[in-house]
């Protein structure tokens, strides 16, 4: 308890200052206010102990506090500056069952989230949250390792994977798994493009949209789209296992002859991965006519993923932190091939041989992670909703540092890990200082 009280007490120190007379200093109360997304449920969700952490983007410092039983909480005497407030209540699978009469054999989390608030003089009035439920994975993006490797002692990108964990303790296929990157605002706004109030692109005003008032809420939209192939139980993933794609299944620590006949050999082999033994591989010779990257080699020993929508010239991850993803999976009815697509929401109609990116409906999605750069200050507005991601994550060290971000292990269950799953990347995901395929943290 002496811990505790001192780590709350310089928490307070570091978010306070002292009360002078200089304009934009002096400290700001914030008044937050908790309620539920879903106000018609037909039953009541308690308000009481919901927890709401504040913390400075540009000095770190951060501040937890619990709401009352109205849902109410006050942060007294805050240093003015911008902030990311998370609110996060996860409600045991008893208490969950007992309370909306709805089984369910997994706790149920609810998330919030306000990134980047600014909070000076000028704020008045009380914060309003919503808490919205996230949808426990079957299937988790458990590693992403975007960040790559030195540009002149490492493998640059080409050492880039995604890896998908089965958090169950059943069999899992991973015949027919979609994912995706998403695509967004990464940059400063443009005169030329429709945004919404928080500044992410406004999908309501894309040329043909039929779905407009809810584009934005309802929907996301897929920079690339890939496909795990397989005949519906080729591939079966184990409890507390998973499968990794490879930008180019290689050992990319030792030489490698490129497509174009050129011998590529890394200086530091210790910057870079093994991952000639990933279970699949992404390989654009065939969609780009026989023209990718010199350094995306086909390994005929690793079944390719498909391709349905593609940028750039290989399965490139955004070193900088730029992309965020998501997983899904559908039924027999849908065919995801023939879901509509639409052009980014500019202002002026886009000549017909612009890029068009897939609709996805956010209710097929099984999990989602929010990247940002590492620099606060080279942050953008979040693709993802609270009900898929209410946070994000990042490498420290940022592009090119070998660094990849992994979600945390919650328990061990009879020697199964079991990944911890909030739908907030912010708590879920740590990194590891180099990537490690099939490691855990």
């Amino acid at each position: 308890m002496k811990k505790l009280v001192l780590s709350l007490f310089l928490a307070a120190s570091l978010l306070a200052c002292k009360k002078d007379k200089t304009p934009g200093t002096q400290p700001v109360d914030i008044d937050i206010n908790l309620s539920f997304d879903d106000q018609s449920l037909g039953y009541t969700l308690p308000l009481e102990k919901i927890t709401v952490k504040i913390t400075n983007t540009q000095s770190k410092a951060s501040m937890e506090l619990t709401s009352d039983a109205s849902g109410k909480l006050a942060f007294k005497s805050v240093s003015p500056g911008s902030y990311d407030i998370d609110a996060n209540l996860t409600i045991s699978a008893a208490d969950y069952t007992r309370i909306t009469g709805i089984p369910t054999d997994a706790p149920v989390t609810f998330n919030a989230s306000e990134k980047n608030k600014k909070l000076d003089a000028a704020f008045t009035g009380v914060l309003d949250l919503k808490l919205i439920a996230g949808t426990p994975g079957e299937w988790l993006i458990k590693q992403i390792y975007y960040a790559g490797s030195n540009t002149t002692t490492g493998a640059i990108f080409r050492d880039q994977f995604l890896e998908f964990y089965n958090n169950t303790d059943q069999v899992l296929y991973a015949d027919s798994l979609y994912f995706a990157q998403l695509n967004g605002r990464v940059s400063s706004e443009s005169p030329n493009m429709n945004y919404t109030s928080t500044g992410q692109m406004d999908w309501s005003k894309s040329i043909g949209m039929v779905d407009g008032a809810n584009a934005n809420k309802d929907y996301v939209y897929a920079k690339t789209l890939f496909m795990i192939p397989g005949t519906g139980k080729q591939y079966p993933v184990q409890p507390g296992k998973s499968i990794i794609v490879a930008q180019t299944a290689l050992n990319h620590k030792a030489p490698f002859t490129g497509n174009d006949g050129k011998v590529v050999t890394v200086r530091d082999p210790e910057l870079t991965i093994d991952l000639s033994g990933a279970d699949f591989e992404a390989y654009y010779g065939d969609v780009l006519g026989g023209k990718p990257f010199s350094s995306d080699i086909n390994n005929p020993q690793v079944p390719n993923i498909e391709i349905l929508a593609y940028s750039g010239n290989d399965m490139i991850l955004d070193a900088n932190g730029k992309d965020s993803y998501v997983i899904f999976k559908v039924d027999g009815t849908q065919k995801v091939r023939e879901w509509p697509q639409y052009f980014e929401p500019l202002k002026a109609a886009p000549l017909p041989t612009v890029k068009k990116y897939f609709q996805i409906p956010v209710k097929y999605l099984i999990d989602g992670v929010e990247i940002q750069p590492n620099i606060a200050s080279s942050r953008f507005p979040k693709k993802l909703g609270a009900n898929v991601d209410a946070g994000f994550t990042f490498v420290p060290k940022g592009n090119y540092s070998s660094q990849s971000v992994i979600r945390k292990t919650e328990k061990t269950v009879n020697g199964r890990v079991v990944l911890k799953d909030t739908n907030n990347s912010t708590e879920d995901f740590i990194y590891l200082e180099k990537a490690n395929p099939r490691g855990f943290q």
